[in-house]
């Protein structure tokens, strides 16, 4: 079921989404959460689809924020409320909510959306694209208990891990790191039936891919050694090799679909580690609202301990060149497993190019 309303407010909002839960039968009772996205005119068809098909793992009530401030005097000066209804199979496991605020009312948006909360039911805020600065002070993102950017779609993506950073408050998450839950899974399973000596790590992707940064960086916190960041054409991560007394630990994935593990003194195997879409990434954030230390540990690293190469270089070194790129503070191989406890870093500014827009897929 669809309902237009046309220079409305929440109240006559609220009422209208009760009628058409009374007609189509469906109850907000079986919701769990409200997940509200910040977006443009451009990015809510995909933003919508992905947190349509999220729901069908987590009923909720999804509120599309679109903000239209117009560009003339008397455009800014109009405060207009539009909304678009969607209840029942158009709207997923739940009901979705599109909310158009022109004019001054764009400026004030967390008035809005406030009444239309579900009651004593958790808040999640996602930025698709052009996240604030400081996610846990801009006034939508306070009234959120988890809140999520996407630092791929930054002019800059290592930068913008910078400024997250610099940032952090406990319930922040970006989508670079829900991308890489694979690679740390099998990562660390592969370690846990194999516990042996890490010397170092290496971490292959593309250039620019905050997903690459952020493996390196929670490599280098759980075993404690120097990882080095290689670059490759991808597409996202392609490889991680970690150096053992035994041999090397190798994960790679060059086409983006299936990778193969490889263990000293064991047959190689075919993994499952496909590129996500970016709903069945939004449906991982909602599995838990507490805040991730890991991610938080990770992020606050500086990313300057990652000493950068390309795909070139790395062929004309040796292995034990590696050496090179130990960071001075950082401490002497020991013996690890995947529970190695982490070591907290002071945010730093990381320094890139500017990046060409990237595909929105996982890492």
């Amino acid at each position: 079921m669809k309902i237009d309303l046309t220079d409305t407010t929440s109240g006559k909002i609220n009422a209208a989404l009760m009628d058409a839960r009374r007609a189509s039968g469906a109850g907000a009772a079986g919701m769990v959460l409200t997940l509200v996205i910040v977006t443009d005119e451009g990015s809510a068809y995909d933003a919508l689809r992905a947190a349509n098909d999220a729901s069908r793992e987590h009923p909720s009530r999804t509120l599309a924020v679109i903000k239209r401030a117009g560009r003339s005097p008397r455009a800014r000066a109009e405060a207009r409320l539009d909304a678009e209804l969607l209840v029942g199979s158009d709207a997923g496991s739940g009901e979705t909510v599109v909310l158009r605020m022109h004019g001054e009312l764009a400026a004030h948006a967390q008035s809005v959306v406030l009444p239309l909360l579900l009651p004593d039911a958790p808040v999640v805020v996602w930025w698709p694209e052009n996240a604030p600065k400081d996610p846990a002070k801009d006034p939508l993102g306070a009234l959120a208990q988890r809140r999520i950017t996407d630092a791929v779609t930054a002019e800059s993506p290592v930068d913008q891990l910078a400024q997250r950073a610099a940032t952090y408050t406990p319930g922040d998450t970006d989508l670079a790191w829900t991308r890489i839950t694979g690679w740390r899974s099998m990562l660390a399973a592969a370690l846990d039936q194999r516990p042996t000596d890490i010397a170092g790590a290496v971490v292959e992707g593309e250039s620019y891919n905050p997903s690459v940064e952020l493996l390196g960086l929670w490599l280098h916190n759980r075993l404690g050694v120097p990882v080095e960041r290689v670059v490759t054409g991808g597409p996202g991560i392609t490889a991680v090799r970690m150096r053992t007394s035994d041999g090397e630990i190798v994960l790679f994935r060059p086409d983006g679909l299936m990778g193969t593990l490889c263990m000293p003194g064991a047959p190689d195997r075919i993994v499952a580690l496909k590129r996500r879409e970016t709903a069945e990434l939004i449906a991982e954030e909602l599995r838990r609202l507490d805040p991730d230390d890991i991610y938080a540990t990770a992020v606050r690293t500086p990313i300057d301990r990652l000493k950068q190469r390309t795909a070139g270089d790395a062929d004309e070194q040796a292995p034990a060149a590696s050496s090179e790129a130990v960071p001075a503070e950082v401490a002497p191989p020991a013996r690890v497993t995947a529970a190695v406890p982490a070591d907290d870093g002071a945010p730093a500014g990381a320094t890139a190019k500017k990046a060409a827009p990237r595909k929105r897929s996982g890492s």
